[in-house]
């Protein structure tokens, strides 16, 4: 039992453990070497060129299909608010987008400036036989915010250029929300966590049951969709889905406490741990006096040294002895 949990179980209505945000990017493993490329086009495409042309077409006209799926989704093409770099912000950014969002619905599509993998012909712009190599380069790509049908509210963030490298934000706890939903269970959701359930144990449960099936089919049926390059028959034969590696998991333990004056009873006395530590310098001219200053730090260390030790080991730290 967690020594956190097992000291504050009385102030504790309920907790669970669950997956947070899953991130994972998406490569087309084959197109990660040059010459493959080459075949593919060769194989499936009646030999055309890859040139300077070639490649700059495929991320023209990706960006032409997007414009007109905007229009036929409903679904406006956005630009991130100055400050927005990180993935926090643009959720709430798009947020209103999703009131009233219907199943596997794209409610928005955010365009941003950022680093991608692309492949590049180097060499003059009429040579028929470019040099192909990849490059870290900055350019627009597009984030599709979607409310899933199992997975609720996502995004998919799609790169223009070939081979098209990809990134899919999932959250279990927008699936639990679905899962106990389906079930008729009674439960209170604010961002990232459970204020309120009326059946933990389940909740646990359903939190115990996901897959990695669960993330393949959500990940490959919206890259497919949003891939239009490719066919049926060269995702089949050739090999042209993309490939998902866990780029970041958040694992979260979630503890339910009866009253929040619980929580901040303890939080303020952490904070007061770390607001007297370092503060013995001023007495540095009274060694009685900063020894009396050493033995009240100490027993207030002790003191909270527990809850303090378990509370860090949850992220992987501890307190020294």
């Amino acid at each position: 039992m967690n020594a956190f949990y097992e000291h504050h179980k009385d102030s504790i209505q309920f907790h669970y453990r669950c997956f947070d945000q899953i991130l994972l990017n998406g490569l087309i493993q084959p197109f990660q070497q040059p010459e493959r490329v080459l075949g593919f086009f060769n194989a499936y495409r009646q030999g055309k060129r890859v040139t300077k042309r070639t490649l700059t077409e495929i991320a023209d006209q990706f960006q032409y299909w997007v414009k007109n799926r905007s229009e036929k989704w409903g679904a406006p093409i956005l630009e991130p608010p100055d400050g927005s770099d990180d993935d926090s912000r643009r959720d709430k950014f798009v947020g209103e987008y999703f009131r009233e969002a219907k199943a596997n619905q794209v409610v928005a599509i955010l365009k941003a400036r950022e680093p991608a993998r692309i492949l590049v012909a180097i060499g003059d712009k009429n040579n028929d036989s470019p040099h192909l190599e990849y490059k870290q380069r900055w350019v627009n790509q597009f984030n599709f915010y979607v409310n899933d049908q199992h997975w609720g509210r996502m995004f998919v963030r799609i790169c223009p250029h070939f081979p098209f490298s990809a990134r899919v934000c999932l959250n279990q706890h927008n699936w639990l929300a679905i899962r106990m939903a389906e079930e008729g269970r009674d439960f209170q959701q604010q961002t990232n966590a459970f204020l309120r359930c009326s059946n933990p144990a389940r909740l646990q449960e359903l939190a115990d049951s996901l897959r990695t099936r669960d993330l393949l089919q959500c990940g490959q049926k919206w890259l497919a969709a949003f891939t239009p390059f490719f066919s049926d028959k060269e995702r089949k034969q050739a090999g042209c889905q993309h490939r998902l590696f866990f780029s970041q998991v958040e694992y979260c333990d979630n503890l339910i406490f009866h009253r929040r004056a619980a929580v901040e009873e303890l939080t303020q006395r952490l904070l007061d741990l770390n607001r007297n530590i370092g503060q013995l310098a001023p007495f540095r001219g009274d060694r009685a006096l900063a020894e009396e200053k050493r033995c009240e730090l100490d027993r207030l260390y002790q003191h909270i040294c527990d809850d303090l030790d378990a509370l860090l080991r949850a992220v992987g730290l501890r307190v020294a002895a």
